[in-house]
């Protein structure tokens, strides 16, 4: 499967944590990927969540909004797996995420950046709005191993 993106920087966003935020860990990762199927931000496994800080916003205990850190390049870490479950967007809980994500980011002297769909232009100004700048268009390519297929 492939497909086009843009390429976001984030070197204007100002990170901003936030008290509500909370660090997801290992025991979070069913709800994780309950939230993911649900929205659908872009990959994320089982084992995602141990390539950077995740973090999350609970209603009633329910988790209902998160971002979190995925590739880290020289200098850089992307944000990703920016959801919100449907039934509370329009409340600005990504909005809040992503600078929250973002701090963690700038503290280690990173910049972060981010990919999107080039349809999804509610999300490209949301991010624009946070201070992101279009970087460069790219390709996506996902490869998965045949079901098969015996992984070593």
């Amino acid at each position: 499967m492939d497909g086009g993106g843009v390429q976001l920087a984030g070197e204007d966003v100002v990170p901003a944590p936030d008290d509500e935020a909370v660090r997801l860990e290992a025991a979070d990762v069913p709800e994780m990927l309950d939230l993911v199927a649900r929205t659908q931000p872009d990959p994320f496994r089982p084992r995602t969540i141990e390539m950077g800080t995740y973090l999350g916003i609970r209603r009633r205990g329910a988790l209902v909004a998160m971002a979190g850190e995925r590739l880290h390049p020289p200098g850089w870490t992307e944000i990703s797996a920016v959801c919100t479950h449907p039934a509370f967007r329009r409340q600005g809980l990504a909005s809040r995420l992503v600078p929250a994500v973002a701090a963690g980011i700038r503290a280690r002297g990173e910049t972060p950046f981010l990919h999107a769909a080039p349809t999804n232009t509610p999300a490209i100004r949301a991010y624009e709005a946070l201070g992101f700048r279009l970087r460069r268009r790219t390709s996506f390519v996902i490869v998965r191993v045949p079901a098969d297929v015996p992984v070593a």
